[in-house]
This record gives structure tokens, C-alpha cells and sequence, in this order.
């Protein structure tokens, strides 16, 4: 019953972020600098930082001996734009006696942080990340996964995120944000659509009828090394490798993403297939969830979901691992 609940969710899923685009709310789930500049009257922007300080501090640039104008000091947003602070996409939960760190937060605590920040219910969403690292991008996608599971609020990213739009000459403030009644409600109740848990991993790994994807780097795949709050070595048995690293570009300190097609290429290349039922996992969850994004939001996949404890969860409940390298010591 469980199953036939998340097809039929996936399926108003596909259909409402499918009416978003074809309404010209929003062109695509990924926008450019210069598409948002262009609408910045239509969306609200939410800016996704791990330092709230950098939100009201003024950028520093240089330009270097060949003319390039690169970013010494980042800081500043996008005028208007509302701050959400990174922090507040983790939490800790016990499940099943283990106190597992990292989780995404309920629906009752993400509200009450969403309307805090300021956010309304009745207007498309830009999320944009800090752009300096990928782990940026996956600070919105997390936030991305909560949006769409408790609200029907379109929502998008901006690729290239505040660097690319600070590098590349537009308008920001060092404002603190305007105090502003948030209308936004949890409204929807998708999660299960959207976000694994271990029974349900343990069950792709049994029946292997769902794709598990590893998206951390080769070498903890392998077993040759691993974080510390995961305790064992290797990956989860019958996992593909598809490591971030192979999921975008460094343009001039800039990260940006990938093109459909050159997406598709790379999960099937590695032995994923895009359009069938996977499930992203990482060490915590954060590093999944750009994958994710990519195979739900930009690829389609209405099956695709992230393990939200992914291996640190997993190996909390001492569940099974395949380490084809001994570890380095």
C-alpha cells in the first residue's frame, strides 16, 4: 500500500512541476543570472548560507594581472532577497534506540523556520547558494526536498549561485532583511516521495528492483577510507558509483551545472539509469542531494529519492557493507 501511496504522490508530483514550466512561472528547474535579473520581480530569492554574517557584509574583489575580476571577500545578496540559514536543513532524531545526527528537520520545525525567514506562500521561489563550493548546492537542494514536500510553492535553483551573480557586475545589498509577515504553510505531506529511509534501502538492496547510488568519492566507496561518524568501511552491497565530482564544473571559481543530456551521460556511463527508481545516498545525506535534484528535477525522475541518514544512519544500525579495498591505515 505504501508503494501504490508514493507512485500516485510521484505522479501529482510530475504533473504540478510539469504545469510550473508550462505555465512560465518558473523556465526550468536550474535559471541563470540572467534569467532571475531579468524576473527578479516575479520570484522571491531565498539565499541558502552557512555564515548568516556574510548576508549584510560587503563583497571585496581584485582583478588579477590578466584583467580578471575574481572575488576576494564574499558577501552581500541579491536586494530583497531573504536569508535561510544552513544550519537549520539538520537535525537529530533517535530512530530505533540510535541518536542519528544530520536529518533533515520535521515538518513542524521546518515551517516555523520558513516563516521566520520571512517566506510567502503565493510567489515562485529562486534558491540560491552560496556558489563557491558544490557543498553549496547541496545546502539548496536539501532545502529544495523540503520545499516540494510540504508546499506546492514552484521552486527553482540559480546556477552559478551569489559568486556568479556578484562576478558578474549585478546589484547587490548589504541590507539586513525588512521584517515581512510570511504567508508560507506546510500545506503538503510528500516527504515519503521525496526522502529514503533504511527499510526502504534495505529493501533496494534485497530485492535490487531500486538503484542505490554511492555519490561520494571513489576512494570511500572502495573502503580506503571514510568519515568518522561513519562506522564502517565501503558501501552499501549492490551500490553504483557516481561520485559528485562528476556532476559539474569549476568555471572560474565558479561552480555550475551540467546540461540535461550531459547528465544522462554520466549516469549511464557509470551504470545508472536515469529514468528508473533510485535512491541517492552519501555519508549524511547532503552530498546526495544534489544528485537527487539532478535525477528528480532536472532528468524527471519522478522515482528518484535520497536517503536522508545515508551511511551514517546505516552503519549506526550495523547494517551491511561491501569494502572491496582494504582501508589505509
Amino acid at each position: 500500500m505504501r508503494t501504490l501511496q508514493r507512485i500516485a504522490v510521484a505522479l501529482g508530483t510530475a504533473v504540478l512541476a510539469a504545469g510550473a514550466w508550462a505555465q512560465g512561472v518558473l523556465p526550468a528547474p536550474v535559471v541563470s543570472t540572467q534569467w532571475l535579473a531579468d524576473n527578479l520581480d516575479k520570484v522571491q530569492v531565498i539565499e541558502i548560507r552557512n555564515d548568516g554574517k556574510s548576508f549584510t557584509r560587503e563583497p571585496e574583489f581584485e582583478t588579477t594581472k590578466d584583467g580578471k575580476k575574481v572575488l576576494d571577500e564574499f558577501g552581500g545578496h541579491i536586494p530583497g532577497s531573504r536569508l535561510f540559514l544552513a544550519k537549520d536543513l539538520r537535525t537529530e532524531r533517535e530512530i530505533g534506540g540510535n541518536k542519528v545526527k544530520y536529518l533533515l528537520p520535521d515538518r513542524a520545525t521546518f515551517e516555523k523556520t520558513v516563516q521566520t525567514v520571512g517566506v510567502l506562500a503565493d510567489k515562485p521561489i529562486v534558491l540560491v547558494p552560496e556558489g563557491q563550493k558544490i557543498s553549496d548546492f547541496n545546502d539548496a537542494a536539501r532545502l529544495h526536498i523540503l520545499l516540494k514536500a510540504y508546499a506546492d510553492t514552484p521552486v527553482a535553483m540559480l546556477d552559478g549561485g551569489m559568486v556568479a551573480w556578484l562576478l558578474e557586475g549585478r546589484p547587490w545589498s548589504k541590507d539586513a532583511p525588512a521584517p515581512l509577515t510570511s504567508t508560507w504553510k506546510a500545506t503538503a505531506e510528500r516527504f515519503a516521495n521525496f526522502v529514503a529511509d533504511s527499510p526502504d534501502v534495505a529493501s533496494a538492496m534485497e530485492k535490487n528492483d531500486v538503484q542505490l547510488v554511492d555519490t561520494r568519492s571513489s576512494s570511500m566507496y572502495l573502503g580506503i577510507f571514510k568519515r568518522d561518524y561513519v562506522y564502517a568501511y565501503g558501501h552499501i552491497p549492490g551500490a553504483r558509483s557516481v561520485p559528485l565530482e562528476t556532476l559539474f564544473v569549476n568555471r572560474s571559481g565558479t561552480i555550475r551545472l551540467l546540461k540535461p543530456e550531459t547528465y544522462r551521460a554520466v549516469f549511464q556511463s557509470l551504470g545508472v539509469d536515469p529514468a528508473k527508481p533510485l535512491i541517492t545516498y552519501c555519508n549524511s545525506g547532503n552530498d546526495s542531494s544534489l544528485p537527487w535534484f539532478i535525477a528528480h528535477e532536472i532528468l524527471g525522475n519522478a522515482q528518484a529519492r535520497n536517503y536522508d541518514g545515508s551511511l551514517h544512519q546505516w552503519t549506526l544500525e550495523k547494517r551491511a557493507m561491501n569494502a572491496p579495498v582494504p582501508a589505509a591505515m
